[in-house]
């Protein structure tokens, strides 16, 4: 079985911690690891392998992160992605990379047309927190069964309370079948108002209390699904034509460079729409597995309280680079903090300080989150973005000083890696190592740049910088002119196949 890992999203619900660059599964918030990371820990136990679909600018965050699980539990086998294959042996690793999204449906489409036919796929978002393995185990199990009897599996979370951020499934099953055998889907439904979620609550509980041969309940959309790869695609062609054509087109048209790589403008050729949508509201071969895992989405800073250990006066609180906040008389809030934070006789708030962004918000109010970074876009803003500290496929840059005409970063280029071959036009910049050994393209000619060393590279110059060393190259970069904005970037040749 593959775990197809869906890494997708745009980091607005839970900002300005996560960033469309740095979207909430690659967040460590969790014993040090991210959502994404204990997804693929949890699914490891029951799967023979990862396929990560994800947008091209982050995959390399999905590399990395399966880097550090692989060195520090030496569990997970993960190539570089210049020498991916078809996943064969437990823990591999593959690579999809969509240029731009276009939901659930394609992303799932073109991930099962790289796997046999008769591969069992286990389809799940990289950004759900479940507490409860052992049941979720448990329904991935029965799920696994009714996957290879040809029937499209999804998970029905059972609803604690009247959600209206979530889909619901209506399911229905005879009171005397098998609790293996899941549940006949009726219906899908989509976010329903207050009112109606509070009917679906009563009719829950309703249902429990009548004698009755059927019974009929409503489930939580969790967006896992199970199913054979060539099941999915043959009920994809037939209730959804369009987007199955132009995935085969997109697929065909990939090359075998390590990784599957969708061209922007044969992605931009599928249709748009989920799976949901386009298969599993039609299709007559679907089934629900009810799964009690103590399950979260985490769409808000409010969900986000709710999982995270209190003190005595009920604060929950991260801070994993400095001391605890001072808290005096503060009760019920939460507080993440890239500083020392001081709180004093306030109750029920969202406290959110990272580097360049500070969010205060009282509880029960973060879905108006994605008001506030709707402005920002409005604005032209980076701050959706990008954070202070950039991670990149080469390693990582951050923002130490920026005012009109210069910025100046600190630059982290890890050990055989290298930057673009790439030229500005807006900008000159000088370089100074800090410690490691740079390798300098500059024009016409390469040479070596050792620790306490300088160099300067002219407006509109080719350059590149590489590390090849064994040990990180750290260096400051000082920018100066015109416009030094991240998009003044010409390349000319990269390693990571970026535009």
């Amino acid at each position: 079985m593959t775990n197809v890992i869906l890494c997708g999203g745009s980091g607005t619900r839970l900002w300005p911690l996560s960033r469309t660059l740095m979207p909430k599964q690659f967040v460590k918030l969790f014993e040090g690891e991210s959502l994404f990371q204990k997804t693929v820990e949890r699914n490891q136990k029951t799967c023979d392998a990862q396929l990560v679909v994800s947008n091209a600018e982050q995959y390399f965050l999905a590399v990395d992160q399966l880097e550090e699980l692989s060195n520090s539990k030496s569990r997970i086998t993960n190539h570089h992605p210049s020498e991916a294959t078809i996943p064969q042996e437990r823990g591999q690793s593959q690579y999809l990379l969509e240029p731009v999204g276009r939901n659930t449906a394609p992303a799932i489409a073109l991930a099962c047309l790289a796997l046999n036919p008769e591969e069992i796929v286990l389809v799940t978002p990289s950004d759900h927190l479940i507490k409860n393995e052992k049941a979720y185990l448990e329904a991935v199990e029965k799920a696994k069964n009714l996957a290879e009897e040809d029937y499209l599996v999804t998970f029905g979370i059972t609803p604690q309370y009247p959600e209206t951020g979530f889909g619901y499934i209506e399911a229905i099953a005879s009171v005397d079948s098998d609790s293996d055998s899941g549940m006949d889907v009726v219906s899908f439904h989509e976010k329903p108002d207050l009112e109606t979620a509070e009917q679906y609550i009563h009719k829950n509980q309703e249902n429990q209390s009548l004698s009755q041969s059927t019974i009929t309940k409503f489930y939580w959309n969790s967006g896992m699904f199970c199913f054979k790869a060539g099941i999915f695609l043959e009920e994809l062609q037939k209730y959804s034509p369009a987007i199955y054509e132009a995935c085969l087109t997109a697929y065909d048209n990939t090359t075998s460079e390590g990784m599957i790589r969708i061209s922007h403008d044969d992605m931009m050729a599928i249709p748009e729409e989920s799976i949901d949508y386009a298969v599993m509201e039609k299709s007559s071969k679907v089934k629900v597995v009810p799964s009690d895992i103590d399950w979260s989405d985490l769409g808000s800073f409010d969900a986000l309280y709710d999982e995270f250990e209190k003190d005595n006066y009920g604060n929950a609180i991260h801070t994993p680079n400095y001391q605890s906040p001072i808290t005096n008389h503060a009760t019920g809030n939460l507080i993440i903090s890239d500083k020392q934070v001081a709180a004093i006789d306030v109750e029920d708030l969202i406290i959110i300080d990272t580097a360049d962004a500070l969010l205060v918000s009282k509880k029960g109010s973060s879905q108006k989150v994605k008001e506030v970074v709707g402005q920002l876009k409005a604005q032209h803003s980076e701050l959706p973005t990008i954070h202070v500290t950039a991670h990149r496929p080469w390693g990582s840059y951050t923002i130490l000083d920026e005012s009109d005409g210069y910025k100046v970063k600190r630059i982290v280029v890890k050990p055989g890696k290298r930057l673009s071959l790439q030229k500005h036009y807006h900008r000159s910049e000088h370089w100074i190592v800090v410690s490691g050994t740079a390798v300098v393209t500059r024009g016409t000619e390469t040479f070596t740049v050792n620790a306490n060393e300088s160099t300067y590279i002219p407006m509109g110059e080719i350059h590149r910088l590489e590390n090849v060393g064994k040990i990180p190259l750290v260096m400051i970069e000082a920018q100066v002119g015109e416009y030094v904005g991240e998009d003044d970037i010409v390349r000319l040749e990269d390693d990571f196949k970026r535009d």
